[in-house]
């Protein structure tokens, strides 16, 4: 019977112990020393085989445990540098795991703090995204949020992404106010002009008729600039619309002067006349510029033309009273009894507009003005002329009254206007000469005779220039005649001792009053049928047919200063 070895527990089996149970079962088996040899070589190679699949794998063990930390050291380094930050970090002098213990809380907290700044960047660069495409006007694009570049995730670089997405924010805020902006003048544009906002801003965008809040505004470069042109338009429209009611507001006007029409049927139009003298910044009450109230104007316009073409005779002739009134202002020479013969022949014929007749009567009148403005200048020396002259008519009978001295009633006015006619007087040569370089210009300018009253201004004032030296030397005459008269009568008065009674100088009653009244009288021709000189008599008769030779009146001395100068 074989003995079976005994049976050890597995807790103290060892491989000298079970060396020596295989020798024991060799034993009993009988193997032989060759075999036993062989069987312990094989023994031995699957031990060295165990072994060293055993030391390999614990050597990969060791690399992947390097590799892990020269992983974890990179990822520091790379989140470090991502994040801009300055870490330190030590793995430390301990084994492999031990330096990998080390370094986890770091890469942790680092892991962390990137994640965080990734979302950070994720939330600014999504805002920025979205902002850019409201401007561009994509507004809620399908595409994904643009991609963080994980590798600059510095605070300078989210700094930078703060700044710009400000800069957009404040952006939007502009182009909203802007929206706001041309939004409300849109609306103020279409209450001026009744047009239907509702409709005008939908066209643009549709969410700018929304007045619920729930839509925002689109704020794109299209919209803003379609919205630009609506509103040029609309201006456009609202300037021509207006300057359309100014002119039927002004004809209006002119029908209604023309036709007396009573202030109650006007005041229906009071609307449209109120805006003729408005710029068109000046006019935004509701609906005055709306088509209807304009079409009401023109069909007014319409019958008050109608109504006017039955007393266009009548006005044809008012226009003439005015054309006269200016030239008769201005002393321009007018036959009216001609020009009125030939306008009722004009009308009568039936062969003129006269629409026609009166905007040529206008054109007539508009020139007549300027021919009154252009003649003002002289006109004005003219009467500052004949004032002087009547002055100076009036200082010659003051002068040869023997009582002027006498305390009578009104002495003292006459000497003080005395004094100040002698000043004028003293002046007239200058006055002369001036008004005579200013008519020569003007007929100069013009090509034409300066007529007064259809006298020429300047025969006039030659006339008048004779007239002062004829009266010059009768002033010398009779002062020398009176001296002689006097020398007379003082050596008869030596040779008699009496002194006969002086007679008055020859002449002196007649000659001096030939200077009496204005020098603007009707002109004589001379021989040749030419406006000329005239002599001594026709000239003192010409010169008194306009102003009397008993012009005495005595003007209050603050109108005689101001005339005079």
């Amino acid at each position: 019977m074989t003995t079976m070895p005994p049976t050890l527990s597995p807790s103290r089996t060892t491989c000298a112990s079970l060396l020596h149970e295989l020798q024991i079962i060799w034993n009993e088996i009988g193997e032989s020393d060759s075999e036993r040899d062989k069987m312990l070589l094989q023994l031995e190679q699957e031990c060295l085989d165990i072994y060293r699949k055993k030391v390999e794998k614990t050597r990969k063990y060791k690399a992947d445990l390097h590799q892990s930390l020269v992983e974890s050291e990179a990822e520091i380094a790379n989140i470090v540098s991502a994040l801009g930050e300055h870490a330190s970090f030590s793995r430390g002098r301990g084994t492999l795991k031990e330096q990998i213990s080390a370094i986890k809380p770091t890469l942790e907290e680092l892991r962390s703090k990137k994640q965080e700044r990734i979302k950070e960047f994720s939330e600014i660069q999504s805002q920025i995204f979205h902002i850019c495409a409201e401007i561009s006007g994509h507004g809620q694009s399908n595409s994904s949020d643009p991609q963080v570049n994980e590798h600059d995730l510095t605070v300078k670089k989210l700094g930078e992404l703060k700044s710009h997405l400000q800069e957009l924010q404040n952006e939007k805020i502009f182009r909203l106010q802007k929206v706001n902006s041309h939004v409300n003048t849109v609306r103020e544009l279409a209450v001026v002009m009744s047009i239907d906002f509702s409709k005008t801003v939908n066209e643009v965008h549709p969410s700018l008729s929304d007045t619920s809040g729930h839509q925002s505004k689109n704020i794109s470069n299209d919209t803003l600039a379609r919205l630009t042109g609506v509103i040029h338009s609309l201006k456009q429209e609202k300037q021509q619309r207006l300057q359309k009611l100014k002119d039927l507001g002004r004809t209006l006007t002119d029908l209604w002067n023309l036709m007396d029409t009573p202030v109650d049927e006007q005041k229906r139009f009071g609307h449209v006349i109120s805006v003729i003298s408005s710029s068109v910044d000046e006019v935004s009450r509701q609906g005055c510029l709306a088509l209807d109230v304009i079409e009401q104007t023109e069909i007014e316009v319409a019958q008050l033309n109608v109504l006017k073409s039955g007393k266009m005779k009548e006005l044809v002739f008012k226009r003439q009273n005015e054309l006269e009134e200016i030239y008769r202002g201005v002393h321009m020479d007018v036959d009216s009894d001609a020009a009125r013969q030939i306008l009722t022949n004009l009308i009568d014929s039936g062969n003129v507009d006269l629409s026609d007749l009166l905007s040529s009567m206008d054109d007539q009148i508009i020139k007549a003005k300027e021919q009154a403005v252009s003649r003002k200048d002289i006109l004005d020396k003219v009467e500052k002329w004949r004032y002087a002259t009547d002055e100076e008519n009036w200082l010659e009978e003051y002068e040869r009254d023997e009582n002027r001295y006498s305390a009578g009633r009104g002495a003292h006015k006459n000497l003080k206007r005395a004094e100040k006619a002698r000043n004028l007087v003293g002046k007239i040569p200058a006055v002369v000469d001036n008004l005579t370089a200013k008519v020569k210009a003007w007929e100069a300018e013009k090509g034409i005779p300066f007529l007064y009253d259809k006298v020429p201004i300047l025969s006039s004032l030659e006339e008048y220039i004779v007239l002062r030296q004829e009266r010059e030397e009768e002033r010398r005459k009779s002062r020398e005649q009176k001296r002689l008269q006097e020398q007379l009568a003082a050596e008869q008065e030596a040779l008699f001792g009496s002194r006969p009674t002086p007679k008055k100088p020859l002449g002196q009653n007649t000659s001096i009053n030939t200077m009496a009244g204005t020098p603007l009288g009707r002109r004589v021709s001379t021989p040749s049928g030419r406006p000329g000189i005239s002599t001594g008599k026709e000239r003192r008769e010409s010169v008194r047919n306009i102003i009397p030779v008993n012009y005495v009146a005595l003007p209050k001395d603050d109108s005689s200063v101001s005339r005079g100068s």
